[in-house]
């Protein structure tokens, strides 16, 4: 699984006509591989970034849409079953992968339904916690069943979506467009206090940076950035905005918001409100004291 670099790549902007149209395309597709070949190909015009941003959420809320029927006790001891079943003739295939793609499922978080059963009726019937799943989810060696581990070991690697190997890479991407934020910050001394800073000086919830001296954006008084690894799309933009954006803008006043894998542009519709939206760091800024800065 390769690691997305969203700020080497063109930046991008959509329609959200055009976004409906991707994500009727992306209902036919699975959370492999292969699926992002299939994306470049029929969105060439799109960074790779953006693609795995945009199927990734939009993959995520088809499973949520259909999860409650795959963890049915009935449905899990029959995929479990089957699975036991076919380990016996066809030990060496990539049983649960085939599983998940025929049910629809994604391959990690069916590993997950599989070795929750399998622990359950080892333990006669004691529930596995949530602290042991995960370990063995991790760590497939733990696993007590050398083949089931490797068929779970198959399902996180080749899961682009869900799995702890993705929520380590969203996390280290996340960090690292932090970092570059600050470094744009530093090249044009503009001083800030970033998110460790601001809770050690007592805050709970804040943006990733608040500027000490505020900057104009598009005519718009900045005093806050708040930096988003991902795509904007219109389930997560509005739900940031409740959890996150309204309540900086009421704290600190206006802020920009950068995704920097793009956003829908019907989105940034919120400048009289306070909030601006970006799909990198601004190439034009004013400060106070100097006047235009440019990169």
């Amino acid at each position: 699984m390769r690691k997305c670099r969203c700020k080497q790549e063109s930046k991008v902007k959509i329609s959200r006509a055009e976004y409906r149209t991707m994500g009727r395309f992306i209902e036919q597709l699975r959370p492999t591989r292969q699926c992002m070949d299939t994306l470049k190909t029929r969105f060439p015009h799109l960074p790779p970034s953006t693609l795995l941003s945009i199927f990734s959420q939009e993959y995520q809320k088809r499973m949520k849409r259909s999860v409650a029927r795959h963890h049915a006790p009935d449905v899990v001891k029959g995929y479990y079953h089957w699975y036991r079943s076919e380990a016996k003739m066809r030990p060496t295939a990539p049983l649960l992968l085939e599983l998940a793609n025929e049910v629809d499922l994604s391959p990690a978080l069916l590993a997950r339904l599989i070795l929750e059963y399998f622990l359950q009726e080892r333990e006669a019937s004691v529930p596995a916690s949530r602290h042991v799943l995960n370990n063995m989810l991790r760590e497939p060696y733990l696993i007590p069943d050398l083949l089931l581990a490797k068929h779970i070991e198959q399902c996180t690697v080749n899961d682009c979506c869900y799995g702890p190997l993705v929520d380590c890479i969203k996390h280290a991407i996340g960090l690292e467009h932090e970092d570059i934020l600050r470094d744009k910050l530093r090249e044009r001394n503009l001083s800030f206090l970033d998110e460790n800073q601001l809770r050690s000086k007592g805050y709970d919830k804040t943006p990733d940076i608040i500027l000490e001296v505020p900057i104009a954006v598009d005519g718009l008084i900045v005093h806050w950035i708040e930096s988003k690894a991902s795509f904007g799309d219109d389930h997560s933009h509005h739900a940031y905005l409740n959890e996150q954006f309204w309540s900086y803008c009421n704290r600190f006043g206006p802020g920009l918001v950068i995704y920097w894998c793009g956003f829908i542009a019907e989105l940034d519709c919120q400048r009289e409100r306070g909030i601006l939206l970006k799909d990198g760091f601004p190439s034009d800024i004013v400060t106070l004291c100097q006047g235009p800065a440019r990169s």
